[in-house]
């Protein structure tokens, strides 16, 4: 019989549970978004009783639907938003406070203080990470040091910490199991990527009790079993959004690179056994182990992506459905020089300034909702380019680009893509590829799939797209406004 895999798949704003046959096929999915909370400026943070339910619900709802008994999913991989901080009590399973979101700016103050040549040094040595309110290391001393009786009960062993993946997994198995993976491990300014281990000197420069942290394990590895869903099944996979990004499709080789357009955006190159150090503002991360073998990754991050369409879609009411950009766009003029910086939540890579704010450039009585919908996502694809960029300064050969996550569904926005960054172009046929490195990962531990070479067959193309023919001046002169607008906001 042919077995199922489930991913769930935890986002910023949604939770999906997914469900694959065995040879990669999408059989069909079920999502729920979850209330963004804003309790003070640059603050972002997620209910994660909330967030459960809908875990709960996606998956109980897609199983229901699809008459699956347990015994019908082989295994259930795990992929979710990174860096998102909780605690919680391990005897009642309470979270003391909100989710802390990877977006939230809170600790800026706290992140400039520690800025010393020296301390950067050692941070980016131990974790190639940059000192930045996005990790989760200030969001857990914040946690620590602001919520009643946290310190306390964090120093008596009562309380834990874990990211996303971590509570699921705690909730999943009825609190029997408090397991992070090396992906999600290695985002949190915690972990030590070159030791493969938590890291003693960060814990006491932070004031981390080691007690509240998870065990560190392999992205293919028994998490555990759930009994949730009418009988036992195995928890075979897990990885952060990103790296399960990579992982879904399949770049494997050193060199291959993959960019997900999701909430934010996030490019990560695979730079295979080198712990490559960024002299760029790039981050090095953990992209995947293996039966404890580490492949890294250089990767560069974007703030605000997709969640600036949903900010014309929601805060702006521009339009009622994020699909409907694409024939928008088409009504922009064509001379506009409308330039967007969607610095909603600060500036990710190369700059890395949490206290920038987004703007608006070039504005005349002519510019209307198709030309700042359309300089919206032309942003995008230039702070793709920056990235990119930085890249090949820092050593890294990007020859071709393979793109996943729900905004390349805009053809528009997927060719654009290609044309300002003159290369070719790969979009996959399941795009969320979050949720298909996820099943990798547990169907590689179910022992459906015998390894990552195996799952290149698996990997499926939808469309390729091909630089165009275009006015490169053109395209130069726009490039020099979005750099222009760049440092206007900066300033």
């Amino acid at each position: 019989m042919n077995k199922k895999i489930m991913a769930i798949d935890q986002g910023t704003t949604s939770s999906r549970a997914v469900i694959f046959d065995q040879d990669g096929n999408f059989i069909d999915y079920e999502q729920k978004e979850f209330k963004q909370f804003f309790p003070s400026d640059g603050w972002v943070e997620h209910d994660p009783d909330e967030i459960w339910d809908s875990v709960l619900s996606v998956s109980e709802t897609l199983i229901r639907r699809l008459d699956l008994r347990s015994s019908d999913i082989a295994s259930i991989g795990i992929t979710n938003q990174r860096e998102t901080t909780l605690v919680w009590n391990k005897k009642t399973g309470k979270p003391v406070y909100p989710a802390i979101v990877w977006q939230d700016r809170r600790t800026s103050e706290f992140c400039n203080n520690l800025k010393t040549p020296d301390l950067e040094k050692m941070i980016q040595e131990k974790t190639g990470l940059l000192i930045d309110p996005y990790f989760s290391a200030t969001k857990l001393a914040w946690i620590l040091d602001n919520v009643d009786g946290a310190r306390e009960g964090a120093v008596r062993g009562d309380l834990l910490f874990g990211t996303i993946d971590s509570f699921l997994v705690w909730k999943l198995t009825e609190g029997k199991v408090h397991k992070t993976d090396a992906t999600n491990a290695s985002r949190t300014m915690l972990f030590n990527i070159a030791e493969n281990s938590w890291d003693p000197e960060l814990l006491e420069l932070f004031k981390i009790p080691e007690s509240m942290l998870p065990e560190v394990c392999d992205n293919a590895h028994d998490y555990g079993v759930t009994n949730l869903f009418g009988g036992s099944i195995g928890i075979g996979g897990m990885a952060g959004d990103q790296q399960a990004a990579l992982i879904g499709q399949c770049c494997f080789e050193e060199g291959d690179v993959k960019s997900t357009y999701g909430t934010g955006c996030f490019v990560i190159l695979n730079t295979g056994k080198d712990f490559l150090k960024s002299k760029n503002k790039l981050l090095s991360t953990i992209a995947y182990r293996i039966n404890g073998e580490i492949t890294y990754g250089i990767e560069g991050s974007i703030f605000v992506a997709g969640s600036a369409v949903q900010w014309l879609r929601d805060g702006l009411n521009f339009f009622e459905s994020a699909a409907d950009t694409e024939t928008l766009i088409q009504k922009a003029h064509a001379d506009s020089r409308v330039v967007v910086v969607p610095a909603l939540t600060g500036l990710g890579a190369p700059h890395w300034d949490p206290e920038a704010r987004g703007a608006i450039f070039g504005l005349t009585r002519d510019s209307g909702v198709a030309e700042i919908t359309k300089a919206t996502l032309e942003s995008i694809v230039y702070q793709t380019k920056d990235l990119l960029e930085a890249m090949r300064q820092d050593g890294a050969e990007v020859k071709e680009l393979k793109i996943d996550g729900g905004m390349v569904a805009n053809s528009w926005f997927s060719q654009e893509l290609s044309n300002v960054l003159s290369i070719k172009t790969y979009r996959p046929k399941v795009i969320e590829t979050t949720a298909v490195g996820a099943a990798f990962l547990a169907g590689i531990n179910a022992g459906i799939y015998s390894g990552f070479d195996s799952l290149k067959d698996v990997w499926k193309v939808d469309r390729e797209f091909v630089p165009s023919t275009i006015n490169q001046e053109e395209e130069n002169q726009k490039y020099l406004r979005w750099q222009e607008a760049i440092r206007r906001t900066l300033s």
